[in-house]
């Protein structure tokens, strides 16, 4: 399942660096060692100095596969504030706050297709491009200019199969997505969703998605059998990253004409799009896992899981939820038992910072560059 990506990540080339690893006993290393404060883990208002970056930033809201059809629409709370994102009778995707222009009321909740949006305090009634269309016995508000009060938008993109937002002006420059070309393919169907809340600060809960140093003593069971201990590919595009973790059945692509070699069911690719989301490429499934911040130490994991193509075929699904089942079930428990150990060692007192090394370039990257845009 080819990734399209700048000269040197696309597939081909990857497998390439991953077998001269291999043969050399090496993995890919950064240039600079880290030292993050533990503070920054535990301060308030560090945390919503951060949720400032996460509004400004264009994040991904959830997969373009949530919004199927018109009248499509998913709300919940991004970087603290309750967001919906519809796809309208044009086709397009919008976004806006979720508050009714009367009494602040939430126009929207979970996610569904609806026709418009009513508020189910009064019934004041918007379309799928935020006009406001009618208010019960409007009599009562003389003067009242609807087509000043529409539901407040927010900037919306969609791109290579992600829903992006950005809540704030002025958003950050640059290219979300730094080079990548796509990301999710049409394709690729959603088949699970889920909501779950963690008692992590979110950068931890992110810091354990983007590194393999710590493959041997978390997952000997589960990974190590299939893997390898500390050999990565780590590549950088703008503020985001991609973490290759290869399996042992790689090694078959050494006879195979570089040009003809495919990587499919072969390797993960875990693509850390800044500031807070995750894409997991499996065997036979994606994620995408989206971190938002409740607290200083707690966290909401929302994740969409999707077949790695196939269409509406059964048994590309089959295939699918075995995949994404087995995954659940092992490293991601060990993930999470890691995470909330590291929550409650911040109690400790042990550490006045953490220090992220050369094998967590992935990491090192991230921080810089959060600590470039809160300066």
């Amino acid at each position: 399942m080819l990734r399209r990506m700048k000269t040197g990540m696309d597939d081909q080339s990857v497998a390439q660096r991953v077998l001269d690893h291999i043969a050399n006993g090496t993995t890919d290393t950064g240039d600079s060692v880290w030292h993050e404060p533990v503070a920054n883990y535990r301060a308030p208002d560090r945390l919503q100095a951060e949720l400032g970056v996460l509004r400004r930033a264009p994040t991904p809201f959830c997969p373009s596969a949530a919004l199927p059809e018109v009248g499509s629409f998913v709300a919940r709370e991004a970087a603290g504030v309750p967001l919906v994102v519809v796809r309208g009778t044009d086709g397009e995707v919008r976004a806006f706050r979720n508050a009714c222009r009367h009494r602040g009321m939430q126009v929207a909740s979970g996610s569904g297709c609806t026709r418009a949006f009513v508020c189910r305090y009064h019934g004041w009634t918007y379309n799928l491009e935020g006009a406001l269309r009618h208010i019960p016995h409007e009599a009562g508000f003389p003067g009242f200019d609807k087509q000043a009060h529409p539901l407040v938008p927010v900037s919306a993109i969609e791109r290579m199969g992600l829903v992006f937002v950005a809540q704030e002006a002025p958003a950050l420059d640059g290219d979300p997505l730094g080079g990548l070309e796509w990301l999710i393919a049409p394709d690729q169907r959603l088949f699970a969703t889920a909501e779950r809340d963690f008692d992590v600060n979110w950068k931890i809960f992110l810091e354990s998605f983007i590194e393999g140093y710590h493959i041997k003593s978390t997952h000997p069971e589960s990974f190590l059998p299939y893997g390898f201990d500390n050999l990565n590919v780590i590549d950088l595009f703008g503020r985001n990253s991609r973490v290759t973790y290869p399996f042992k059945r790689i090694q078959k692509l050494a006879t195979v004409p570089p040009a003809e070699r495919r990587v499919d069911g072969l390797l993960t690719y875990v693509y850390h799009l800044f500031p807070n989301v995750l894409i997991t490429v499996l065997s036979r499934h994606t994620n995408v896992v989206i971190l938002e911040p409740l607290a200083v130490d707690r966290t909401r994991q929302l994740t969409y899981t999707l077949t790695n193509g196939g269409g509406d075929d059964p048994a590309a699904l089959a295939e699918a939820r075995r995949d994404a089942e087995f995954v659940g079930n092992t490293g991601a428990l060990e993930d999470r038992a890691v995470v909330h150990a590291i929550q409650r060692g911040l109690a400790s007192g042990a550490n006045d910072h953490f220090t992220f090394g050369r094998y967590e370039s992935a990491i090192v990257h991230f921080h810089r560059t959060l600590t470039t845009l809160l300066a």
